[in-house]
């Protein structure tokens, strides 16, 4: 395995900042104009703060998550994927969705582009099936399950044929 590089380095904080709960660590590891988006977001979330506002959304659902790394990461100096998981444990509230007391793994690619000095994050995009994310804290019902068929009936989609 090669040494650590500056990149990967700024990945690693980047995760720790989403596991240590310091709003402050975004400021030291984003730019203060990254654009952030994943698919929870109602829209881009622009500069450190906003990003520390969702990454507290995560921590008040789930007190004990921790983000770790999954695979190698790919980059060319200036843009970088990073393989990643979510795990915790669904017990803080928010608005309308109680805790659930289930176990969440999600599986994670964050893309990004790193500031002009390369440095700092300036944009990145996390992809993650939301829906799984759901069904696993027992929001939706899992696939292909007759909860799901009932589901999208009342949403007017009506029944599919399994073939």
């Amino acid at each position: 395995m090669s040494a650590p590089t500056a990149i990967d380095d700024l990945v690693d904080r980047w995760q720790a900042a989403w596991s240590g709960r310091d709003r402050a660590a975004f400021h030291a590891v984003c730019a203060p104009d990254v654009h952030y988006e994943d698919p929870l977001c109602g829209e881009p979330l622009d500069g450190p703060d906003a990003v520390a506002d969702h990454a507290a959304k995560l921590w008040t659902l789930f007190p004990d998550a921790r983000v770790e790394r999954t695979g190698e990461r790919l980059t060319d100096g200036r843009y970088v994927a990073a393989p990643c998981k979510v795990l915790g444990t669904h017990r803080g509230e928010l608005g309308d969705l109680p805790a659930s007391g289930r176990f969440l793994v999600a599986h994670v690619v964050c893309y990004c582009e790193l500031d002009g000095e390369r440095r700092r994050l300036w944009r990145v995009r996390s992809f993650f099936d939301a829906y799984d994310g759901a069904v696993q804290v027992g929001v939706l019902p899992a696939r292909g399950t007759l909860s799901e068929r009932a589901m999208l009936v009342l949403r007017g989609f009506g029944l599919r044929s399994r073939t």
